[in-house]
């Protein structure tokens, strides 16, 4: 690869699952990447890459100030940054009647509002340069629910809709943002990083075991392969014109699909009801 044709990422959360593998991958295909961390450990491993292109940086992305000063320091000290990818991110799972609002306003404050803190820190030199990718890690929990996790999916659900508006506000500028929302994959997401909000509602009982019964014994054996994931993510930087949502996974595509054509049936048989309060 040319020096010309390597780009400087910006990967928030790389110490494990898709985070690290986007970063392995970026590593390998040339590029310079650095990756934000919360632990010191976490970022001496990771500043051990044998490529020498692995930067760590220490960061909580709900520490808004903190971002700011992070992003103006990477820039100063190894330039522009070409990618963004909002990768930080966690499940909560718990019955919405059974889950404290604090658990809510956390999945928002990692989930979406240290994205858009990124997303922010960013911008002003991307528009500059007229030219920059920004990729927001999502979830098929941005299109289609599942009980127990109401809180992930508003925050994913909320995610999608501030990257569609993005990308329709800064493309002019040189800049493509795309959201990718990946189905089920072999990463800590419902294992290690999961959070659980304590069960205390019996009624909820036959409605929700089944499920997270069902997650726990899919933990591990996901179909999703993270490496693959990566690989997508870098054929998307280097498309001239990506596309604004991305699905991965063939879990993904079927029941996104799906929502969509209930989604179709029920506006088509509620058509008249919508059309009658018009003036």
């Amino acid at each position: 690869m040319h020096d010309s044709d390597s780009k400087l990422f910006f990967i928030s959360g790389v110490s494990s699952g898709f985070g690290r593998a986007f970063a392995e991958a970026a590593l390998a295909a040339g590029h310079r990447v650095v990756g934000s961390l919360r632990s010191a450990a976490d970022l001496q491993a990771f500043e051990q890459d044998p490529s020498g292109r692995a930067f760590g940086v220490l960061l909580d992305v709900t520490d808004d100030a903190a971002i700011d000063a992070a992003i103006a320091g990477v820039e100063r000290d190894h330039g522009p940054i070409d990618v963004l990818v909002n990768n930080a991110g966690y499940g909560h799972e718990g019955i919405l009647e059974e889950s404290p609002l604090a658990e809510l306003r956390h999945q928002f404050d990692v989930n979406l509002f240290g994205a858009v803190a990124l997303i922010k820190a960013v911008l002003p030199g991307m528009r500059q340069r007229r030219s920059g990718r920004i990729i927001n890690i999502t979830s098929m929990g941005g299109f289609i629910t599942l009980p127990g996790i109401a809180y992930y999916c508003g925050s994913k659900f909320a995610l999608e809709g501030i990257s569609e508006t993005l990308a329709s506000e800064v493309r002019d500028f040189g800049i493509f943002v795309t959201a990718v929302a990946p189905g089920s994959f072999r990463t800590d997401w419902a294992g290690r990083s999961l959070r659980r909000s304590e069960r205390s509602i019996a009624d909820y009982d036959a409605l929700f075991e089944p499920i997270r019964a069902a997650r726990e014994s899919k933990s591990g054996r996901q179909n999703g392969d993270p490496r693959k994931a990566a690989q997508v993510l870098l054929q998307l930087v280097a498309m001239e014109s990506p596309p604004t949502h991305l699905l991965l996974g063939s879990d993904a595509l079927q029941l996104v699909q799906a929502k969509l054509a209930a989604l179709q049936d029920e506006i088509a048989r509620y058509a008249e009801l919508s059309r009658s309060t018009d003036f």
